[in-house]
């Protein structure tokens, strides 16, 4: 058995290789960049109006129309003092201008310009190169896309751009007693939700689940499932028998496997009965198959190792630390993630925080970190992992 830190240190020494990929731009969003992306021209590439309005040469209140820039036009004007031109948001500057006066600051009378109030020389302005400088780092590599991003490449002309792959997810979930969502349960029988779970967190982050399979337990049939899921996973998620009770096959499905443990079993609640495994450059969790231990333990373990697979420099959920909003006897002999609720800059520690509840964290927001006997009084500032 190791210590949360332990486990999480084994996790984060892993050797991992990303894999580059080319993506179109509109396809790019959530990936992290492979390469570090530099401007290719001055931003902007030419002094450009800041808003609707006139084009100045000089500084006066008068001045003698002599024209109109529109956005996108692309011959040259040339001012000379005590000129102007009626200008467009984004059109480029004329030679010789002293400063652009916003349009509801002026007076016109035939080709006469009457200002309100005297210009400053380069008010309303963009000059060139202002945001960026030919050549200057962009977005470093690793940076994970955002829209906004993609709005910044796509500004510089760029249409593909090279990322890291995102790791390939297989799941499987084992049990007898479960039942797919829609069919007819039985006495003893319950419905199968963490397959579900886990696949809407993956995605939640950016992550796509490519197999979901159900299988029974039994010994031979994991085997086969864990056989078939190496061949296209990078990473294998399993929910269910890796317990040790009579009917817990997992374990030695993945050691037939060829899987070599980096550890089993991690000193907390919920999620004791986790188990990470390697095989070459493939990945296994075999997650506990309670619903609330199955998603605390994608949060805080399998979350982490995804974004490192991906290129990413997120190591995990964000942490922040909260004052709790109520006192909270806590008991566990072990170090314990807590359901919990973040409000008005407040974390209420939720009721339900059995294993097998899940209720309570679809209602809550984060998980509270506590050591094992460690009770809290109100006001008292604790450790959260923001979920959502």
């Amino acid at each position: 058995m190791v210590t949360i830190e332990e486990a999480l240190q084994i996790i984060t020494d892993q050797k991992v290789k990303p894999k580059n990929e080319i993506r179109n731009l509109s396809a790019c969003a959530g990936f992290s960049l492979s390469e570090a992306i530099s401007a290719p021209f001055d931003m902007p590439s030419f002094d450009n109006s800041a808003m609707d309005g006139y084009a100045l040469c000089g500084i006066s209140k008068e001045y003698h129309i002599v024209g109109e820039v529109a956005a996108g036009d692309t011959g040259q004007f040339k001012l000379k003092e005590g000129e102007a031109v009626r200008i467009f948001t984004g059109a480029k500057v004329p030679k010789n201008t002293t400063a652009v006066m916003m349009q509801e600051k002026t007076r016109v009378t035939g080709n006469k310009l009457f200002l309100e109030q005297e210009p400053k020389k380069g008010q309303s302005i963009r000059k060139k190169g202002e945001e960026l400088k030919k050549k200057q780092v962009v977005f470093e590599k690793g940076y994970t896309i955002t829209p906004a991003g993609i709005g910044m490449i796509g500004s510089l002309g760029i249409d593909k751009v090279e990322v890291f792959k995102k790791p390939v997810i297989n799941l499987i979930t084992t049990g007898n007693e479960l039942v797919k969502p829609g069919k007819p349960k039985l006495e003893g029988q319950i419905y199968e939700s963490n397959s579900y779970a886990l696949a809407a967190a993956c995605e939640n982050y950016g992550f796509t689940c490519m197999d979901k399979i159900q299988i029974e337990d039994d010994l031979e049939v994991i085997k086969t499932g864990i056989t078939a899921s190496l061949e296209t996973a990078d990473v294998l998620i399993l929910s269910g028998g890796i317990s040790v009770g009579d009917y817990d096959f997992v374990k030695q499905a993945l050691e037939e496997n060829g899987v070599e443990e980096q550890f089993y079993k991690v000193f907390q609640k919920p999620g004791k009965p986790l188990y990470f495994g390697r095989k070459e450059d493939k990945f296994v969790f075999a997650l506990p198959g309670n619903p609330a231990s199955s998603l605390s333990c994608f949060y805080i373990y399998v979350l982490p190792l995804l974004f490192q697979l991906s290129g990413s420099k997120k190591a995990g959920l964000e942490r922040y630390s909260f004052s709790v909003s109520h006192d909270y006897g806590n008991r566990s002999n072990r170090p314990s993630f807590l359901k919990a609720k973040i409000t008005n800059g407040k974390v209420e520690i939720l009721n339900g925080q059995g294993s097998s509840m899940i209720q309570s964290m679809a209602l809550g927001n984060a998980l509270v970190f506590l050591e094992a006997e460690t009770p809290v009084k109100k006001g008292d500032t604790v450790e959260c992992f923001l979920i959502s």
